[in-house]
């Protein structure tokens, strides 16, 4: 399925997108791996265990769109195509809405919403023209439901669902194809690195997320997803049950979420 294809995965230097790189790498893919932290990216490079010429890494701030259109020209003198675009570039936060920053909302929506935004649009004309490509994109169960204390990270993911659930239908007939990933608890810095009220980084590990699922096993179900051509994929423990509560029980998920204890 993924021998010799080309996946780029934004996010690629911790959590998710590392396990998704090195997953890819044991079935064959070539790799570019992006991240702000080239460093780090290098390490990842490194653990899939991949020859040089089968791994670009490509730093990359999603926020700063001016520079996309420059990135895809390079990946594609690298590997003449693209095939899978893994998005999983992102940050949450920690703070009551009436508490926030303004700037803290912006922030949110600039790397989880406007940057994919940005890349999907830098990357589509390119997956046009070779009529194929996968839009592989992270979205959370906080994309489908609105939780305390996260309330512009529910928004931003939300935001996804919209655009690439439009975007599937506008390429349905050109080969491509969108698959939304909304993963629960996984065991990844996330939260560590969350928005705070102000926007300082909160630095504090969620016990819920201390106990997730491993990274590994996600990439796992992520990529057993798209190799079956799922549009849409809950990840995770009992946490995504909610969503099936939304769907059917909506005022019994409201009344668990209302009681929801703050975070400290």
């Amino acid at each position: 399925m993924f021998n010799q294809k080309v996946a780029w995965i934004t996010g690629a230097s911790s959590g998710i997108g590392e396990a998704l790189a090195v997953a890819l790498a044991r079935q064959g893919a070539r790799l570019v791996l992006s991240a702000r932290r080239e460093d780090e990216l290098q390490r990842v490079a490194l653990a899939t265990g991949l020859p040089a010429e089968a791994v670009l890494v490509l730093p990359l701030d999603v926020t700063d769109a001016d520079d996309l259109a420059e990135k895809v020209q390079t990946v594609l003198a690298r590997f003449g195509r693209i095939d899978y675009v893994f998005q999983n570039a992102g940050i949450t936060q920690r703070s009551l809405v009436q508490n926030t920053d303004p700037s803290v909302y912006q922030r949110l929506m600039a790397v989880n919403f406007f940057g994919p935004v940005a890349l999907t649009q830098a990357i589509l004309p390119h997956m046009l023209a070779q009529k194929s490509g996968h839009f592989v994109v992270t979205s959370s169960v906080a994309g489908k439901i609105g939780v305390k204390q996260r309330s512009g990270y529910c928004a931003s993911k939300h935001a996804l669902h919209g655009f690439f659930d439009a975007l599937r239908a506008e390429v349905a007939n050109s080969g491509l194809r969108v698959t939304m990933v909304c993963p629960g608890y996984i065991r990844t810095p996330i939260s560590s690195s969350a928005l705070s009220a102000s926007g300082e980084v909160y630095g504090k590990s969620d016990k819920a997320q201390e106990q997730g699922m491993p990274a590994d096993e996600c990439a796992r179900r992520i990529l057993k997803a798209v190799a079956s051509g799922r549009e849409e994929v809950y990840i995770g423990g009992v946490e995504t049950w909610g969503i099936y509560l939304k769907r059917f029980f909506p005022a019994v998920l409201s009344r668990m979420l209302r009681n929801r204890a703050v975070e400290q």
